[in-house]
């Protein structure tokens, strides 16, 4: 195993404009050409529902931040092969495969600003594409041929998994707190985040320090990103979300703002909040908002979100100074500054 300071072509690079997502995008656009070229590729089937759903939900508009995070992880760990190509492609198809499920098992009718794969071609459907994807997914990783790979995605669709029973457990139960909502998040959403950024290390065939720093950034990251979803769940605009406000509380998700705001609302505030959580719906979302706002729980979850990015900063002490590592750094400000 090399060190990562015996293996950093990447200096030579102009540093990312600070905060400047965009200046992320166009310092990937080779990579992220090749892996929506190779998406499409290995999304083609013989089946023409298959080729029609997984299109329409791979094409949806996502921000593609996870096969990003896989991309700058091998770049900054000094990758000069193609298979960092691969990994970001199984990134996005086991996170497509997540939202597919994901939408039935919520009910949900949009994402991204437009309908959902289920809400279009029905539940039945859109959990088959989604369990097709999953094994493509699997069936792609052989390709990459590294079995330390194989055993972090692998260990990672099952934590998923058990993060989503883990909420499915949470819907309609007002009495949470914020160490198992902790637990969920950590399991169903930062998991995947933290196979990103390991994985990209893992073919640069790098030390464990490197790796579990990496893992880290990527677990930290994760948390802000879900931190900051469930933030503007109650606080942006259907327009600007892609999907509908209070979709949480219509869910009987207990959130972190709710959470919070159950730990410091009166009494009668906490009824209404209980029972929002229990009947589900939105009969209550103004009420609702206007609890979470006056008991500082958007603010607090904000800044649980803040200083989950700058751990993940922090995370990436251990790498050289390069143009990737900034825009490293740059997502992790971007998850907690985006209004989408």
């Amino acid at each position: 195993m090399t060190t990562i300071t015996d293996k950093n072509p990447n200096t030579s690079h102009n540093p990312v404009p600070p905060n400047d997502f965009e200046a992320v995008q166009g310092l990937l656009k080779s990579e992220s050409a090749a892996v929506d070229r190779l998406i499409l590729q290995r999304l083609s089937s013989d089946v023409a529902l298959i080729n029609q759903l997984g299109a329409y939900i791979i094409n949806s508009g996502g921000k593609r931040l996870r096969p990003m995070i896989v991309l700058l992880s091998a770049l900054a760990t000094g990758y000069q092969g193609d298979k960092h190509i691969l990994l970001a492609a199984i990134i996005e198809f086991i996170h497509t495969a997540t939202l597919l499920h994901d939408d039935v098992v919520d009910s949900s009718d949009m994402r991204r600003g437009k309908a959902t794969a289920n809400d279009i071609w029905g539940n039945d459907a859109s959990v088959l594409v989604g369990d097709f994807l999953y094994s493509r997914a699997f069936e792609m990783m052989v390709k990459a041929d590294n079995m330390h790979i194989m055993d972090i995605l692998s260990r990672t669709t099952n934590n998923i998994a058990e993060g989503e029973v883990m909420q499915l457990l949470n819907v309609n139960e007002p009495n949470i707190s914020e160490q198992r909502y902790d637990a969920v998040i950590r399991a169903k959403t930062a998991i995947l985040f933290e196979a990103a950024a390991r994985i990209g290390s893992v073919i640069a065939d790098q030390n464990d320090v490197i790796e579990q720093a990496l893992a880290r950034y990527g677990q930290h990251l994760g948390v802000a990103f879900q931190l900051v979803d469930d933030l503007l769940d109650y606080s942006s605009s259907a327009e600007a979300l892609g999907k509908n406000v209070g979709d949480d509380l219509a869910e009987g998700k207990p959130t972190l703002p709710i959470i919070h705001a159950m730990q410091h609302a009166t009494s009668a505030e906490c009824d209404l909040l209980s029972e929002a959580i229990r009947s589900g719906g939105l009969n209550k979302i103004n009420e609702v908002i206007a609890i979470i706002e006056s008991t500082g729980s958007l603010a607090y979850t904000s800044q649980r979100a803040s200083a989950e990015a700058e751990k993940a900063k922090l995370a990436l002490s251990p790498l050289p100074q390069s143009a990737y590592k900034d825009a490293m750094m740059i997502l992790a400000d971007f998850s907690v500054q985006r209004v989408y």
